[in-house]
């Protein structure tokens, strides 16, 4: 049965190492981990999470785009488990955006990104899967493979300017939408 897992927050140094690749993606451990990461980034209301937010300390990470209470206005993809995967080629425009993370609660902060990434990653039924995102959801994958190098989105930003409460983001960008 699926569960929801707690969340570690920044501090935790879980979330300053590297993630080890997955070598049994069929394990049972493993497809059990997705079930629950995926009850987890659901009931938190995120659009991603990876494993060593939940202390795991494996590359698999959820994408899971949807309109929510964190992000009204993010666009509908079913939840996808990535295992393994990679950037292979990114344009060369760069965007700066809000985001948010699970593990640091109450902060928001614009971070620079690539507009646009193709990517390979392995699906928990062990196909490989080769996708082009761009924008909010190019914004996901990357926010969530910086997971795996021991990186949070506040490494990101270019600015202390840049870093906004929750609240103040949810009053000045939000409201005005």
């Amino acid at each position: 049965m699926s569960k929801k897992l707690s969340i570690i927050q920044l501090g935790n140094p879980i979330l300053r190492q590297k993630a080890e690749f997955v070598e049994d993606i069929h394990s049972g451990s493993i497809q059990k981990l997705i079930d629950d990461l995926l009850v987890t980034v659901s009931d938190a209301n995120g659009v991603g999470i990876a494993a060593p937010q939940v202390g795991v300390g494996y590359r698999i990470f959820i994408v899971a785009s949807r309109p929510n209470l964190r992000y009204p206005y993010a666009p509908l993809m079913e939840p996808t488990a990535m295992i393994n995967p990679l950037i292979v080629d990114h344009s060369d425009e760069i965007v700066k955006d809000w985001e948010g993370c699970l593990s640091v609660p109450g902060i928001r902060g614009l971070v620079p990104r690539f507009r646009a990434i193709a990517v390979e990653y392995t699906d928990r039924y062990g196909n490989l899967q080769k996708q082009e995102f761009t924008d909010f959801v190019a914004r996901i994958f990357q926010h969530e493979y910086d997971h795996f190098e021991g990186l949070v989105f506040l490494d990101r930003i270019q600015s202390t300017f840049d870093i906004f409460t929750e609240d103040e983001y949810q009053k000045l960008i939000v409201d005005r939408l």
